[in-house]
């Protein structure tokens, strides 16, 4: 007999837990209970600060306002991500920034760009304006915008802690979560291997028709009860530990960079990421290749003499995902369905994606359980594939020669996926037709920046006859150029909009 979902339990707090309440309640308040069971006693890791451009819809659509996201959570503006010596460790830099190539789905600028009349600019100053905003400092907006109005595409960098707690008081308050702190301690199934319910030390026994698994880690409900392997990505990407510190600026006014600034070290790399009144910077490394001792040095080097008294909190962790996200009537979002290591922003992405996909699609009786399970495993086991080959394209695309960087090229470690399409873009640049799933994680546009960024050069020989419209490609460059000198002069200073909106906010939507 088919059941009626009335009440979804999710297991867990952090960005994970609460971001998928308030979007469950958001979009099914009136008609489904929604409660989060939070442990007192499992701190959150806490070092996501990154998100994509797609949290500006996210925050919309549960009704955060933008001007009191960014108060409370210490936000600033995300733009682009900086790579530094991750090609030759020779001061070498490049950007991926989220704004998309002049004249693209039009024009493949790529070859035009390659042409010798460009190739004296890097691929990504000729083909968007966002990275002189990076490099200048400049915000991607002005205080004379509405909420989440764009003039250059961003996303955000946040205080992970507080931007938990803002998404817990407003699922409280605002939408009607029931919060529970306590323990689980058993987890109740049936015959057929559905949960039923959770035991907890401090509410009892708590039933539901549906179940998220935010557990962290630990993958409480999906990895435990329910025992969904753990498939191991650590044959690809070596990371499997990082370094995190808490920077204060030194001058409360200090510029702040637009773009999270990875800078390439001998067994890893460090991210540097720039909120209000800190950096967070952290060094994630492979283990297998870096003792802490000289892990912790890399670290504090990298940081100065500020770091002398800033203490360093260590994560492991073990790269991988389970072998499926959703399992009965259990869907894990998070930590609790896998990791991979911090480049790009992937794991806010996942969870925000995940949430979204569940908010959107919750099954509605028990029937529809197992259609959307598989739809939804479909799509992510896409999307973590995709992830991990975006990944792993910085590494092998790196002429480092420290042991680590060497080992990453080796071909055993690249994914069949990834060196098929290396053997595309040998004679053709990245196109829309090489990723025709649309819920792929990145899209044709972000591997032209990473792969022509670190120096890879397309061989357009063989393509020549596709790419005659130069008349028109130059127009287009040109229009570039004019839009980044109106920007540099129309467009304020990061910490300048920052203040602006502590003291008045945007206009209104």
């Amino acid at each position: 007999m088919s059941v009626i979902t009335k009440h979804v339990v999710i297991v867990g707090g952090g960005t994970a837990g609460w971001l998928s309440a308030s979007l469950l309640a958001k979009q099914h308040g009136q008609s489904v209970k929604v409660t989060l069971i939070e442990s007192c006693d499992i701190p959150t890791v806490g070092v996501g600060e990154g998100t994509w451009p797609s949290m500006r819809t996210t925050l919309q659509k549960i009704g955060i306002s933008e001007a009191e996201f960014i108060t409370k959570c210490n936000a600033t503006f995300k733009q682009a991500s900086k790579f530094v010596n991750w090609v030759a460790n020779s001061g070498d830099e490049y950007y991926h920034p989220f704004t998309a190539p002049i004249g693209n789905g039009k024009l493949d600028i790529a070859a035009y760009w390659q042409d010798q009349a460009h190739s004296n600019s890097s691929f990504c100053d000729t083909v968007t304006f966002q990275s002189m905003l990076c490099r200048e400092g400049i915000a991607p907006k002005s205080i004379a915008n509405k909420e989440y109005e764009t003039v250059a595409n961003y996303g955000y960098h946040l205080d992970a802690g507080k931007f938990a707690q803002l998404l817990k008081e407003h699922s409280i308050e605002k939408l009607g979560v029931k919060h529970i702190v306590g323990n689980v301690t058993h987890v109740n199934q049936d015959a057929h291997a559905n949960i039923t319910g959770v035991v907890t030390d401090s509410a009892g026994l708590i039933e539901a028709e549906f179940f998220v698994d935010c557990s962290g880690f630990k993958s409480l409900l999906l990895g435990g009860a329910l025992k969904v392997p753990f498939i191991a990505k650590n044959d690809i990407l070596f990371a499997d530990t990082a370094l995190a510190m808490q920077v204060p600026y030194q001058d409360p006014q200090q510029a702040i960079a637009c773009q999270t600034i990875s800078t390439a070290q001998e067994a890893g790399w460090i991210w540097d990421i720039g909120l209000q009144h800190r950096r967070g910077v952290g060094y994630v490394y492979s283990s297998q290749y870096s003792s802490e001792e000289q892990a912790r040095a890399t670290l504090k080097k990298y940081v100065g003499p500020q770091s002398a008294n800033i203490s360093i909190r260590k994560i492991s962790f073990q790269t991988g995902h389970r072998e499926i996200f959703w399992k009965n009537n259990c869907v894990a979002i998070g930590l609790a369905s896998g990791f991979l290591e911090p480049l790009e922003a992937s794991a806010l992405m996942l969870v925000e994606t995940s949430a979204n996909f569940i908010a959107d699609q919750l099954p509605l009786t028990s029937d529809e359980m197992l259609p959307l399970s598989r739809r939804f495993n479909h799509v992510f086991q896409a999307k973590w594939r995709g992830i991990i080959d975006f990944l792993k394209l910085h590494y092998i695309l790196s002429r480092r020669e420290e042991t680590f960087w060497q080992a990453n090229k080796q071909p055993a470690s690249i994914p069949d996926s990834l060196s098929q399409l290396l053997a595309l873009w040998k004679h053709r640049s990245p196109s829309d037709y090489d990723f025709l799933q649309n819920y792929e994680a990145f899209s044709a546009q972000s591997y032209a920046y990473v792969l022509y960024g670190a120096g890879y050069k397309t061989d357009f020989s063989l393509t020549q006859h596709l790419h005659n419209q130069h008349e028109r490609a130059n127009k287009l460059l040109l229009m570039k150029q004019q839009q980044t000198n109106q920007l540099a002069l129309r467009l304020p200073r990061h910490r300048e909009l920052i203040n602006q909106i502590a003291q008045q906010g945007f206009a209104k939507l």
